[in-house]
């Protein structure tokens, strides 16, 4: 499936967001000057892609109801598809740090 070009670049410009501490999501929790932890960069990206979900949902049911266009529900559901697949992806290079980790020798 391909994913329209604006729900790409949506989703890719709300990963960017919450990659950049600059971008004002740094939250100081008691951590250094140097910004938020990667604890709670990890939270408000699960937020972001919940979010996502909840946009896409709302708007298939506007859809159903009649109150929506098809391109914004598509578009609503490939910015959901990118930022889970994001996440996939963030989430399997998190687990092969953690086994490379583990695999040091001490």
């Amino acid at each position: 499936m391909t994913i329209p070009s604006a729900a790409a670049a949506g989703a890719y410009a709300n990963v960017a967001r919450l990659a950049d501490p600059a971008a004002g999501l740094a939250k100081p929790m008691g951590e250094a000057a140097t910004g938020s932890s990667f604890g709670a960069l990890l939270k408000d990206a699960l937020e972001s892609v919940a979010e996502a979900g909840h946009k896409s949902d709302v708007q298939t049911k506007a859809m159903v109801a009649g109150k929506a266009d098809m391109v914004d529900v598509v578009t609503a559901v490939s910015e959901t598809e990118v930022a889970v697949e994001t996440m996939v992806a963030v989430r399997n290079r998190v687990i092969e740090a953690y086994q490379s980790i583990m695999q040091m020798q001490i």
